[in-house]
């Protein structure tokens, strides 16, 4: 017999040789059912998997992540099949699921695949899902695997086996088809009853632009038709909210090869957007204790050597700079850390001065591949609202969470209320990930699960999320679409204190090493303008939208009375501008509501008569002919309704 652990902490006994399934229905025919993956002491496996001995087993379903992991993987298999079928002489390589279904990177023997011949894939695959046939994971032997590749000329794979151990190869069967697999699957084919191929892509076998390019074939599966298509309504309105696409109509921002890829350049309007965002912030910041400090786009590389930053970012970096003095290399800078503990360590510190909080909206630069660029989402230059807290150990605990409160002030100032806190821990299977004690990476996890708990948030904890120099709180937000986003982040820091050799002296006279914690509720300016953007459909909050009301004269002969509301809007701190242009009244009103102005302000001869405006809001609801007075007092107090003061 074999002992079970469970989820929920109970222990039941089974023989040797259960399976995942078998436990399934032992509690539920229902859960067996519904079960369609399982890790078994933190290793996934098969339903089907005999269980040898003791161990902890999770059961998981198409609601969990895991579960949607392994029927996606699954469907990869069987869209890799019916690409095998329908252009004969293609060589699969690998084909992952992704966080929203799967790809499959296949090399054409001619030709290419386009949206046209989606449907053709489609109908074949479902008609392989519909055969129901199961998936039979085998162990093959090094020899055996390289022949059964070789013999198939697919040299992808080949290479792929070439860098495993013998005795750890296996392959998965369904159907007519086989293909190199670690496992984690759903029992069987007819499981999966919808298929849609969304796209095809480029891509470099093995990310690298000096190998073969491949074609990736992206698609997404569900285990209902209803389920497929909300999610391609889902689609279609995400297609709408497209950041680039949205901030390319408002004139945000933009790109310009001559500049260079990865590098967005800010417009006016979002420039004035960018500024406003920050000075919210910097000003929450003032009231929370923090001292702006402003540091070098570039620094000596020794500096980050020493940080780690070069260890773990050197191949992700720019090249480094190399000056006209021999052996001095400088690099764009990855983050802005080992600066602020260059700062810090300016002068000595006493316990009596510390906390020390530095704030800086500081630019830094990663050399992301091509392919991996998208919109302000990931680009090559990116400003970080970045702060760096050196503190005691006794004020650590108090500090973070009022890092917290910071966080949660930001989030909810913009709307951003459906999140749960993800408490990011090390990976224990590979410590070579990460820099420090053991000792020390205890204490700061269990810091920041003491805060979590201690501000009620409600948190999960994730193994292997962990920066290499410390474990981190993330605030994981979901959008108006239900798309979850990792925005802001908090970590406590005990390495880069010690590599930099941080100090200061305690109430005993003697020298003490500072804890460091890093945070950026924003986390950098562009994700979180692109995020925001789609979030909103460009319909920001009222107080940070670049034009808050636009003046439309009906005619010529009214725009001096709309000069005379703007100056009084201006003199108000409302931000407008006037629409002079000969149109008709209705065509500036279209484009207004096309341009996301919140408030439309309509003067004609009524209005000058009465000195009044007359208000319509974006979407279209009439307030009526009012007074700038009133409008103005309207306005101050949709702002003030939205936007409190930090700890009001």
């Amino acid at each position: 017999m074999i002992k079970i652990t469970l989820p929920d902490g109970s222990i039941k006994e089974f023989e040797k040789g259960t399976t995942p399934i078998m436990v399934a229905k032992s509690i539920s025919e229902g859960l067996a059912r519904n079960v369609i993956s399982a890790k078994f002491n933190k290793t996934t496996v098969e339903t089907v998997t005999p269980l040898e001995t003791d161990g902890s087993l999770i059961l998981y379903t198409w609601n969990d992540k895991e579960g949607k992991t392994a029927f996606w993987h699954s469907t990869s298999h069987i869209v890799a099949q019916a690409l095998e079928e329908l252009y004969p002489g293609v060589k699969l390589t690998i084909g992952p699921a992704i966080d929203n279904g799967f790809y499959y990177d296949i090399e054409l023997l001619d030709g290419s695949i386009s949206d046209k011949d989606f449907p053709a894939i489609e109908k074949r695959a479902l008609e392989i899902a519909r055969g129901k046939h199961d998936y039979k994971l085998r162990d093959v032997s090094k020899a055996d695997a390289l022949k059964f590749y070789k013999d198939q000329d697919n040299e992808y794979k080949v290479e792929l086996i070439e860098n495993l151990e013998d005795g750890t190869i296996t392959f998965c069967d369904h159907d007519t088809f086989t293909d190199l697999c670690r496992g984690g699957h759903i029992p069987n084919t007819g499981i999966v009853k919808a298929i849609k191929i969304l796209s095809v892509a480029g891509a470099y076998w093995r990310g690298n632009e000096n190998n073969a390019q491949l074609t990736r074939v992206y698609g997404i599966s569900f285990p209902k038709q209803k389920e497929l298509t909300e999610y391609l309504e889902l689609l279609e309105e995400a297609k709408k909210r497209d950041h680039r696409k949205l901030g390319k109509e408002l004139e945000l921002f933009t790109f310009s090869q001559k500049v260079g890829q990865g590098l967005p350049l800010w417009l006016p309007k979002g420039a004035a957007l960018r500024e406003r965002l920050e000075q919210f912030l910097k000003k929450a910041q003032k009231k929370a204790g923090y001292e702006m400090v402003i540091t070098p786009h570039i620094g000596q590389k020794e500096l980050y050597v020493t940080s780690g930053h070069y260890e773990k970012y050197g191949a992700d970096s720019f090249q480094p700079i190399h000056t006209p003095k021999e052996g001095e290399e400088f690099l764009l800078k990855p983050m802005n850390c080992p600066h602020h503990c260059e700062i810090y360590n300016a002068r000595p510190f006493s316990y009596r001065e510390l906390p020390k909080r530095f704030a800086e909206f500081g630019t830094v630069y990663r050399y992301e591949q091509s392919g991996e660029l998208h919109g302000l989402t990931r680009v090559r230059g990116f400003t970080q609202d970045d702060a760096h807290i050196f503190c005691t150990q006794d004020q650590l605990d108090e500090e973070f969470k009022n890092v917290i409160d910071l966080s949660l002030y930001v989030l909810s100032s913009l709307g951003f209320d459906n999140f749960t806190a993800q408490v990011s821990v090390r990976d224990l299977e590979n410590p070579d990930k990460y820099i420090g004690s053991v000792e020390n990476w205890e204490k700061a996890e269990q810091a920041i699960i003491n805060a979590a708990e201690e501000k009620g948030l409600d948190y999960v904890i994730e193994s292997g999320e962990a920066a290499f120099y410390g474990p981190k709180l993330d605030f994981m937000v979901k959008d108006a679409l239900g798309r979850q986003w990792q925005l802001g982040t908090i970590q406590v820091d005990y390495n880069l204190p010690e590599r930099f050799d941080l100090t200061y002296k305690g109430s005993d006279n003697e020298l003490h090493r500072p804890v460091m914690i890093h945070r950026a509720p924003f986390g950098s300016m562009e994700r979180f303008i692109a995020l925001l953007l789609e979030h909103t459909g460009g319909n920001f909050p009222l107080w940070l939208t670049p034009e808050q009301a636009i003046i439309l004269p009906v005619s010529e002969k009214h725009e001096k009375y709309a000069e005379k509301v703007l100056k009084s809007l201006e003199n108000n701190e409302i931000r407008a501008l006037i629409d002079s242009r000969s149109e008709t009244i209705g065509k500036k009103i279209r484009e207004a509501e096309m341009s996301k102005i919140p408030f439309m302000l309509i003067v004609g001869e009524s209005d000058v008569v009465a000195n009044t405006i007359s208000v319509r809001k974006h979407g279209g609801e009439d307030l009526g002919a009012i007074s700038v007075t009133m409008f103005t007092d309207l306005v101050n107090k949709e702002i003030n309704s939205t936007l409190k003061s930090f700890k009001e």
